[in-house]
């Protein structure tokens, strides 16, 4: 598995076809600079599928985010990028900023990448968190993406995106493509390169009828995410969001992992010298152990 990333990442970091018709599959990876892993991940799937040149129906193309912040290892430069995707900002005639212009950049090669007669158009987007996590896809309830989601055996988290406004998932999602966020893990952790390769193979089987044993890594390439670090499939819903204000001192307690269950009452973290405490018996998600980020935790529930 290549581990490091080259100083300048490009904007396309692979494209396959085997010349059949069939759907295209957008695949990006390092949205935030901070989280290299899905960017490694496509690196290492297009360096297999060159090498051994399978058939799959329609084309996968992978193509990298922030480049900026992934070469300098920060989450963002200017702003989250992956807050810039909004109806407002999309319109504008000139990027204010330098997350702006990198989004323009991307919009930019999809359009051109899905010039064809494609039969569909899938997006995966590669992210991991910044707490120890098990993996998950984040998927929102629009078009056909849920049922997508289920294809894939791990948590599924359903509502993150309708709370959170301007991240990429939405816009893909408007331009009527099917998809979700897949989380790997903990930006640090070696499995969650692992879980992004696995992933990546599962929907080049799943969308583009990849038979994976033509591929030379074949298990190993899905089964160290589909059988050995993957939990069960279960379904969650947000409950609450804890949001920041950029002046805010929030401090959560120590040790909360991604989907850690928490009772009433409990301690989650202090505020500006105030208490934080569970109002439910639930799961908790995403808790912040980072300096930048607004999104304090979430709070949610299986359903």
């Amino acid at each position: 598995m290549s581990n490091e990333l080259k100083k300048d990442i490009p904007r396309i970091i692979g494209k396959y076809s085997s010349g059949k018709k069939g759907p295209l599959l957008f695949v990006t990876g390092g949205i935030h600079g901070n989280e290299p892993s899905g960017v490694k991940a496509l690196m290492n799937v297009f360096e297999e599928l060159h090498k051994t040149k399978p058939e799959i129906e329609g084309t996968i193309v992978g193509v990298s985010g922030n480049k900026k912040a992934l070469n300098e290892n920060k989450r963002y430069i200017d702003e989250d990028l992956n807050r810039t995707w909004t109806e407002e900002n999309v319109k504008k005639n000139d990027a204010e900023t330098h997350e702006e212009r990198e989004m323009f950049e991307i919009i930019k090669v999809l359009k051109e990448q899905s010039n064809g007669d494609f039969t569909k158009r899938y997006f995966l987007d590669c992210h991991t968190t910044s707490s120890s996590s098990l993996p998950y896809v984040s998927v929102q309830e629009v078009n056909d993406n849920d049922e997508w989601a289920h294809k894939f055996p791990t948590y599924i988290i359903r509502g993150f995106s309708d709370i959170i406004t301007g991240d990429i998932d939405h816009y893909l999602s408007r331009t009527g493509m099917t998809g979700f966020v897949f989380e790997a893990g903990q930006h640090t952790d070696k499995t969650s390169q692992e879980n992004h390769e696995g992933v990546i193979w599962l929907a080049l089987k799943e969308a583009c009828n990849l038979d994976l044993t033509m591929i030379s890594t074949f298990p190993e390439c899905v089964d160290r995410f589909a059988k050995k670090n993957a939990p069960e499939q279960k379904t969650f819903e947000i409950l609450y969001r804890h949001g920041l204000e950029d002046s805010d001192i929030f401090e959560m307690e120590p040790g909360y992992e991604n989907f850690q269950k928490i009772e009433k009452g409990e301690l989650l973290a202090k505020q500006n010298g105030n208490e934080v405490k569970s109002e439910w018996d639930a799961y908790i998600f995403m808790p912040l152990y980072q300096s930048q980020g607004n999104d304090g935790f979430f709070v949610v529930q299986e359903v």
